[in-house]
């Protein structure tokens, strides 16, 4: 298990630390010892910038709570502190970080990137949690989407603040099945199973929606281990595939619309995660109009309170290269500090397992989007957004993505009730 030690890490956490003591200076003080979130995560390897994006994150949204003066308990206000631990993008890693966490007594622990960690983390915190049932911990899932973790696999200590990958994908077929001139598609992902889980749902809602829609590729690839996309984007050309369906994120998406653009590729991209993380800027000027991504949210997002929520992040992070701003994980610091005020104890302790109760009930409303959690499957219900990729400037692109010029124009957006789906998930509760 890696400890967060580098010395540009450290760094860049020091300067954290700095700006959010500068933030608390400004508000009452909170009188006890932080709660502490472990952060487990890829934070080196070919997916590390997607764990540092998570990072920025998470650290933005307990400063607003640390701002109003953390959480209130009745023994005094407590800040939130986020402590990081490098799964190396491993599901044996995070295992392992897990445990180091407990040592830690850590009980808040948060992953996402990784479906197959995000399985391994539900089973031996259950393990863990019947074993001691003093020192139990919850688990909080920002991005691990395979359906099957609140269905099948559904626990009492997981909560998922992402829709999962058949809600995604619900969204993104309102727009391709609408979208005519796309007679063949060929569908790719990475081979695990998040995927996996992708492509089956595609092939699904393909044969109910669109019959007319020829597949004319259906693969898998290596997750993480392709360096040169080009043997994929040439037989995606030669297919003849007017458009791409991919789950691919992180490094697995940039080198593959690369590669794409490098061979002439000029279909649409349907994409779970194609509106940042370099994806806009390899695409370039052939994305536009092409790149479709599918989220929780988007920066052009077209309200007041979400545009200046955008902008008060920029400003938080200014580097472009520090872009990717996730609602979700946003608003998912704000349900668990709702629930710890809600499970606090008299003499101001608080137990994973009352949190867990109170997480069930969360409703949390920032920058104008509002989520609920549901308490049958613990999956989170919220809007979902479908947008295209277009040149920053142009009606309805105020703002891009990580300063390439590009960004993403809002052209569907789903309330939760029209995200929501029936779930297979028979809680098991303590």
């Amino acid at each position: 298990m890696q400890i967060f030690t580098a010395t540009r890490r450290l760094l860049f956490t020091f300067g954290l630390t700095c700006a959010a003591a500068a933030v608390l200076a400004q508000a009452p003080a909170p009188a006890a010892a932080p709660i502490r979130i472990g952060m487990i995560e890829g934070l080196s390897g070919p997916f590390a910038n997607t764990g540092e994006a998570v990072f920025r994150n998470l650290v933005w949204a307990t400063e607003r709570v640390n701002a109003r003066g953390g959480v209130r308990l009745p023994g005094g206000n407590r800040p939130l502190v986020i402590e990081r631990f490098d799964s190396k993008g491993q599901t044996e890693e995070a295992l392992s970080a897990l445990r180091s966490a407990i040592d830690r007594d850590i009980t808040i622990v948060t992953q996402g990137n990784s479906s197959a960690a995000a399985t391994g983390l539900i089973d031996a915190i259950g393990k863990h949690n019947q074993r001691d049932a003093g020192k139990q911990v919850i688990f909080l899932n920002y991005s691990a989407v395979d359906p099957v973790l609140t269905n099948e696999k559904c626990s009492f200590w997981h909560f998922r603040f992402d829709a999962h990958a058949d809600m995604r994908m619900t969204a993104l077929m309102s727009v391709l099945s609408e979208d005519k001139a796309v007679e063949s598609i060929y569908l790719i992902g990475q081979d695990y199973s998040f995927g996996q889980a992708v492509l089956r749902e595609a092939r699904t809602q393909l044969a109910a929606q669109r019959p007319d829609m020829k597949i004319v590729g259906d693969e898998l690839h290596p997750m993480a281990r392709i360096k040169d996309f080009l043997p994929y984007a040439t037989k995606i050309k030669a297919s003849g595939a007017q458009a791409v369906l991919t789950g691919n994120w992180g490094n697995d998406l940039t080198l593959l619309v690369k590669a794409a653009r490098e061979v002439g590729f000029e279909g649409t991209f349907y994409t779970f995660y194609g509106n940042a993380l370099g994806a806009p800027a390899a695409m370039g000027e052939a994305g536009i109009g092409k790149v479709i991504a599918v989220a929780d949210w988007f920066p052009n997002v077209p309200t007041p309170e979400s545009q200046a929520f955008y902008t008060s992040f920029r400003q938080r992070f200014p580097n472009p290269a520090d872009d990717y701003v996730h609602m979700r994980m946003q608003l998912m610091i704000e349900a668990l500090a709702q629930a710890i005020e809600r499970a606090g104890a008299k003499d101001g302790s608080i137990s994973a397992a009352a949190i867990a109760a109170q997480l069930e009930k969360a409703e949390v409303t920032l920058a104008g989007q509002t989520a609920r959690m549901r308490a049958a499957d613990h999956q989170f219900q919220q809007p979902l957004a479908v947008a295209v990729m277009d040149r920053q400037g142009t009606p309805g692109t105020q703002f891009d993505v990580e300063g390439s010029g590009y960004g993403f124009r809002v052209i569907r957006q789903l309330t939760p009730a029209q995200a929501e789906q029936p779930h297979r998930c028979s809680m098991q509760r303590p």
